[in-house]
């Protein structure tokens, strides 16, 4: 297990991550726009969100720091945009913390199947700590 920081961005994420990249000569990062992801019929996409990214990773100096836009019509406050992120193969792992951290806390997206991971969700704890948890480390 890991424990990885996401950074969220209030539409220049492309241009943060570009930055980052060549700062810490990270190499060219992969990046998934929220265009690219399956379309949901019940949840149409904004046309200002298909250009935004959805996810993008880089390593550097040994971890893991991943990064978003936010999705348009999202609250965003600079400063408050950085939330932890499980990363682990261990389904129990997952269900565990996620379920005592829910406890006081607010879920924001219950653990379920995503196009990117069998087990995905996301809480705000009771310290207002957003965290992440992300079954199975993936390609992305």
């Amino acid at each position: 297990m890991s424990v990885d920081v996401y950074l969220n961005f209030n539409g220049n994420c492309r241009e943060a991550v570009e930055y980052y990249a060549q700062v810490f000569e990270a190499g060219e990062p992969k990046m998934m726009t929220f265009g690219e992801a399956p379309p949901h019929p019940e949840f149409p996409l904004p046309e200002e969100a298909k250009g935004l990214i959805m996810h993008t990773r880089l390593t550097i100096s040994g971890s893991n720091v991943m990064f978003s836009d936010v999705f348009p019509g999202m609250p965003f406050t600079a400063g408050n945009n950085i939330s932890l992120s499980i990363v682990t193969d261990n389904k129990d792992e997952i269900e565990s913390a996620f379920n005592k951290l829910a406890d006081g806390g607010t879920v924001g997206m219950e653990l379920q199947e995503t196009f990117w991971s069998p087990l995905y969700g996301s809480v705000t704890d009771k310290f207002g700590i957003i965290w992440q948890f992300n079954l199975g480390t993936g390609e992305w």
